[in-house]
């Protein structure tokens, strides 16, 4: 079960690698529509859902709607270099057996629910929220044009090649 934490360090490694790629004007240019969202608030979106689950994995209560929104994350690189490296840092010492049950609070719309998962089944749901949050981000950094050398960004390893 180690190999679910390597794939989310390997996923979130590339939010770091974006925001060496961008100023802090970039990072939080929120011109692009019809959304009008910035970089800066998909990457915060993504931190505060880490940071939510670091936060509750071992009482094994995660409150996903207990989101901090550190605004400076969406607008400083360097802060936002330094979230993600610490997300990342706390998930690499994860010593004990992750096959566990836990209970997590979301909102899907309709109120607040408390679902039971396992901890591997919501690291899974991180991961792929991050990918899904990475495309819509390379969507703004094309918009922007910006360029970035990060391969397959926001594509979903279960993607087929061939409809890319």
């Amino acid at each position: 079960m180690k190999e679910i934490i390597k794939a989310n360090i390997f996923t979130l490694t590339k939010s770091i690698q974006i925001l060496n790629e961008l100023s802090n004007y970039e990072l939080c240019n929120c011109s692009v529509s019809p959304y009008y969202s910035s970089i800066g608030s998909h990457l915060r979106h993504i931190h505060d859902f880490y940071d939510c689950i670091l936060d509750g994995y071992s009482s094994k209560l995660v409150d996903l709607t207990a989101r901090k929104r550190n605004n400076s994350i969406e607008s400083n690189c360097d802060v936002a270099i330094l979230s993600f490296t610490t997300i990342i840092s706390k998930l690499k010492i994860i010593n004990e057996s992750i096959n566990y049950r836990l209970n997590v609070i979301d909102d899907l719309g309709l109120g607040k629910l408390e679902i039971e998962y396992s901890f591997p089944s919501l690291l899974a749901q991180a991961n792929s929220h991050t990918i899904h949050h990475y495309a819509i981000i390379s969507y703004i950094m094309d918009s922007l044009k910006i360029s970035t050398n990060i391969e397959d960004l926001g594509y979903n390893p279960t993607t087929s090649k061939l409809s890319i």
